[in-house]
């Protein structure tokens, strides 16, 4: 277990600076004086957009990174090289597309996610900047796996590092020095990751690099693309339904509750961000791991990576549980001084969080799936969860014994025990035995 820990310790590291990028500039905004419900409520409604590059940047970067794993554990450095040169391109196109898109489709779709004529303006100021930062995004974000399954998990860590203490630091003096608001957010952000994708490509196209970018291997090709489309459409869909998820609580809270509602959900995301932060870096540092020996043949490791990451991913869960449970007051505190925000926010983020310990049996289940290249079962999971449940009862509850708003936040808990129990389940009934009956350490 100490290679997933070592693994898992930077990788949860460097995504929480990760998160940093984003949270932080809602931390500052939302402490803007006169207007900070309304600024923190604009950021809050460019998430989904956000979510969904990021969910192009895992397509291809979530996609290639466990095939470069597998390819290193079979000793086949050169399918290794192709597969990160290949994520690589795709990385660019799409970037370069989703950017041309989102500008021109932007008003409609940020009135779509539930603005209003108060805070319509300050989304608009922030998505703007950012989009013209897309291909730092996929870059940065997307590249940084191959760092990581390359087994440079440190590297991997500094590579958001860099770019989240420059955002840190640049977000006060652009926000508040030069009196920019929003937009100073947004350009800071925006630096910040440019300078991360930077770093990225050096270090790739360096002398420590195991397998380096090279003009040959971003050749494009068709059969390899599939396999990393196929087998990066699980963090894709999840990303994406999360970004679905974001749109339509943001429109039903709007409906039912007002602008303040929908800068609840926009905390209550920030905090979840952060919290489950852990979870996924411990998974993610399990996946190379289990990757690697699944594919040298050693089963009896993937199985001891599957228990391991299960009971401390519970433990770890139950305390997350306890504490958001006990001290929602001080989370609503780091983003705003809204009174009615802070008051109407205790009880949502209570009742958000209070089966977020379920949540990791789909970390579990949905890693597995990835790492032993099982795209199938991972891909059906997250629509499962997301998808198939979340967003009926998200629409459905608030009109249910007058739950209103409360229903939009009672629908994730609800899915967190049903969608959580159904992987998992799955996961032992068709993966263990199957491990089991192959499966000789060496």
């Amino acid at each position: 277990m100490r290679h997933i820990l070592s693994l898992a310790a930077p990788m949860t590291l460097a995504q929480l600076i990760n998160v940093l990028y984003s949270v932080v500039d809602r931390i500052y905004i939302g402490h803007l004086p006169h207007a900070s419900a309304q600024a923190l409520t604009g950021i809050g409604l460019c998430l989904p957009i956000i979510t969904i590059i990021s969910a192009f940047a895992n397509l291809f970067g979530m996609g290639g990174a466990p095939l470069c794993s597998i390819a290193r554990g079979g000793h086949q450095e050169k399918r290794a090289q192709t597969v990160m040169g290949n994520s690589f391109s795709m990385l660019l196109l799409t970037g370069a597309v989703l950017m041309i898109f989102c500008f021109a489709v932007k008003k409609p779709l940020l009135y779509m996610f539930g603005a209003s004529e108060s805070t319509y303006g300050y989304a608009d100021q922030y998505i703007t900047i950012y989009l013209l930062g897309t291909i730092f995004v996929m870059v940065s974000l997307g590249m940084n796996n191959f760092i990581n399954a390359q087994g440079f998990g440190k590297m991997g860590m500094l590579t958001v590092l860099l770019g989240a203490v420059m955002n840190i630091i640049l977000d006060p003096i652009l926000i508040f020095g030069f009196d920019m608001g929003v937009r100073g957010a947004a350009i800071a952000t925006v630096i910040s990751q440019g300078a991360s994708a930077l770093w990225v490509f050096l270090f790739l196209t360096g002398k420590k690099a195991l397998f380096r970018l090279n003009r040959a291997a971003m050749r494009l090709q068709a059969s390899v693309v599939k396999e990393i489309t196929f087998l990066g459409t699980s963090g894709f869909v999840m990303s994406v339904t999360n970004g679905t998820v974001q749109i339509v609580c943001n429109a039903v809270l709007a409906r039912y509750g007002g602008d303040v509602y929908v800068g609840i959900m926009t905390v209550i995301n920030s905090v979840r961000e952060i919290a489950t932060l852990p979870l996924n870096g411990l998974t993610s540092g399990a996946q190379p791991v289990m990757g690697y020996n699944y594919g040298a043949g050693c089963y009896r490791r993937v199985k001891s990576a599957i228990k391991f990451i299960t009971v401390v991913g519970i433990i770890f869960s139950l305390i997350l549980w306890a504490v958001v449970f006990l001290e929602p007051r001080f989370f609503l505190h780091l983003f705003t001084q809204e009174k009615d925000l802070i008051e109407q926010g205790i009880p949502a983020m209570q009742i958000y969080f209070c089966g977020i310990f379920m949540m990791a049996l789909q970390f579990v289940g949905q890693s597995t799936y990835v790492a032993l290249n099982r795209p199938k079962q991972a891909v059906f999971f997250s629509l499962f969860r997301k998808v198939i449940i979340v967003v009926p009862l998200t629409i459905l509850l608030p009109m249910v014994g007058g739950l209103g708003t409360d229903g939009v936040f009672w629908a994730e808990p609800v899915s967190n025990v049903i969608g959580g129990t159904a992987c998992f389940v799955t996961m032992l009934v068709t993966v263990w035995p199957t491990l089991k009956e192959k499966g000789t350490d060496s």
